[in-house]
């Protein structure tokens, strides 16, 4: 692989990845919800990774939303220990559809490491497609990296999302379930979502029957239409964590919505406090 080129797109299948898994610049990383799932059987030399380390954590002072961005302290000394280079190519993948694979990749663009794929459908596509698995742990090679945030527009913060709601071609994608969206469930302090959101659940994106695969591109983009997303618009994605809009970022990344950010703090911190609107049908 030369640092000249992707050699790989960003959505890739497991007989494609299988091809280039001796790669000496591929780093497979294995970030599943289930951290056993790893154990059980994972890629062949994927190092695994913690979810928990591509979010902020709790903050004794109570400054910040757990879920946001880890400083560039902290994602340096974690896309170090990965042994990540600026000529690695990244290719994530999870137990359960993409959610923490998403949040991982946008943490790369996040800081303009775009040399990324996605493994479609994970290790669930990865076992259908027959392909076989490693329960051997594989170490990364630490290196070096100093992370720093070169691709801001990636993400956006709560003020300036308040301060934009409601302009012409800015929209927001709520992925979460319908019940949260509706404001009959959740664990925050207010329920209900974002004014003008729209909603199509992460899970509605996937391919229950072939692997957890992303649906069909051209029924995916139909339907965001028809829910007024439309490619050329800036869209923010969002969740409770921003751990299942992970998912939908990469999915509006795929369709080519080129203007596709991800809201960190999420409702965690949007539904935790007072002075934002909320809206409920």
């Amino acid at each position: 692989m030369s640092s000249e080129d992707n050699l790989l797109p960003l959505i890739i299948e497991p007989d494609q990845l299988a091809e280039h898994l001796d790669e000496p610049s591929l780093l497979v990383i294995d970030v599943p919800l289930r951290a056993e799932s790893y154990a059980e059987g994972h890629v062949p030399g994927a190092v695994f990774l913690d979810h928990r380390l591509l979010m902020h954590g709790e903050d004794p002072a109570g400054n910040s939303v757990p879920n946001e961005v880890p400083t560039v302290e902290a994602l340096s000394r974690l896309f170090s220990s990965l042994g990540l280079t600026r000529d690695t190519h990244v290719v994530a993948y999870d137990d359960e559809g993409g959610g923490w694979a998403g949040r991982l990749l946008w943490t790369l663009e996040l800081i303009g490491h775009t040399r990324y794929s996605y493994l479609n459908g994970g290790i669930h596509a990865w076992r259908e497609a027959g392909r076989p698995v490693s329960t051997e742990p594989s170490a990364p090679r630490p290196s070096d990296y100093e992370a720093e945030i070169l691709h801001p527009e990636v993400a956006i913060d709560r003020l300036e999302l308040q301060e934009r709601l409601g302009e012409k071609g800015f929209a927001v994608w709520d992925a979460r379930s319908r019940a949260e969206y509706d404001g009959e469930k959740g664990n925050n302090t207010r329920l209900g979502h974002i004014p003008g959101a729209v909603n199509m659940e992460w899970t509605d994106a996937m391919d229950r029957e072939h692997g957890l695969r992303i649906r069909d591109y051209a029924e995916l983009v139909t339907e965001l239409e028809a829910l007024g997303l439309t490619p050329d618009m800036e869209v923010v994605t969002h969740c409770q964590s921003h751990h299942r809009s992970g998912f939908t970022w990469l999915v509006g990344k795929a369709l080519g919505f080129e203007k596709i950010r991800g809201y960190a703090g999420s409702w965690k911190e949007w539904g935790n406090r007072d002075d934002t609107p909320v809206e409920k049908p």
